[in-house]
């Protein structure tokens, strides 16, 4: 089958890896154009741009798929289908129409739960014990097509977004391998979604890892592991942000001040910090214009920490 990959993020590559290595003829790579990045602000290429060179695939990097041009240039590679993994833009309905075999995208929740840009995030928030990887014809409306595949994956208490999305990442590889076989024979069936059950969790902004020590612990660290690596769920010390990056509820700790940083004598954290029920033990933190570190490590330093209050 001769097949166009559309993604950005390197959870995408293994998707693509897969398809190579499977035998698909895959005409063309479309990704997010370069955009900069870091201190210097240099033109940093999406890691799918990547992985597409190695393999010697061709590379297009539109702003969008609307203008005629763009358009003029897909129908070119006379896809049969268009594979679909994080991309970052939504597809118009003419070029939903192009490829004989639809588009078909990979979706890192079980759907119609966590509709949106970031599912994997928004099934920490909630608590959930599963999440997993949806394979869906795409429709023009967010998420709403029917599915090929599902696949559940367990939530652990230790992941947080980025260790869930890699193991998410290679689940979806192989259930995409699987779909798109049963998909060309015609032994499957779409499935539409249960409208009634979807729910949608919105792009992730910058300010959303800003923690409120008046929620209940157990949120709190949801929070922590939701957003890492990015934003971060972080406080303010003194005037400067400090990152949480590891954490976790204590059982049966007595509550203290929203924000006050008290001692700990037991295992596993140095520090815990009062919420709005109980206290978040803290593990590893980041002082804005520090490196990452342990607690232990960081209370070395800042002997004056315990006691504070924390914004």
């Amino acid at each position: 089958m001769r097949a166009v990959f559309m993604g950005s993020p390197r959870f995408a590559i293994p998707s693509l890896e897969c398809l190579v290595r499977e035998g698909y003829e895959v005409a063309a790579v479309y990704t997010q154009p370069d955009r900069p990045a870091g201190r210097g602000q240099a033109p940093v290429a999406p890691p799918v741009k990547e992985a597409a060179r190695r393999w010697g695939i061709p590379v297009f990097q539109p702003e969008n798929l609307r203008s005629p041009e763009a358009v003029a240039r897909l129908a070119e590679l006379r896809a049969e289908i268009i594979v679909i993994c994080a991309y970052g833009q939504i597809l118009p309905g003419h070029v939903l129409d192009m490829p004989p075999y639809r588009c078909v995208n990979v979706h890192f929740s079980l759907l119609p739960r966590h509709r949106g840009a970031a599912p994997v995030a928004a099934a920490i928030l909630a608590g959930d014990e599963f999440t997993g990887v949806s394979i869906m014809l795409v429709e023009q409306r967010l998420d709403s097509g029917p599915l090929l595949a599902a696949a559940a994956v367990p939530v652990q208490v230790w992941d947080n977004t980025g260790s869930l999305m890699e193991k998410l990442s290679l689940v979806g590889a192989g259930l995409l391998l699987e779909a798109l076989s049963g998909w060309k024979r015609g032994e499957i069936v779409p499935l539409s979604q249960d409208e009634a059950a979807a729910t949608y969790f919105p792009e992730v902004k910058k300010d959303a890892g800003k923690i409120d020590w008046h929620r209940p612990a157990v949120e709190i660290w949801r929070l922590v592991r939701a957003f890492n690596p990015w934003p971060g769920g972080y406080t303010t010390w003194r005037g400067r942000q400090l990152k949480i990056l590891e954490a976790a509820v204590l059982p049966g700790a007595v509550g203290t001040g929203e924000g006050r940083v008290v001692d700990l004598a037991g295992p596993g954290a140095a520090f815990g910090i009062g919420t709005g029920e109980g206290i978040l033990g803290v593990r590893r933190v980041q002082l804005e214009g520090k490196r990452a570190m342990s607690a232990e490590e960081f209370l070395r330093g800042q002997r004056d920490f315990v006691g504070t209050d924390l914004q």
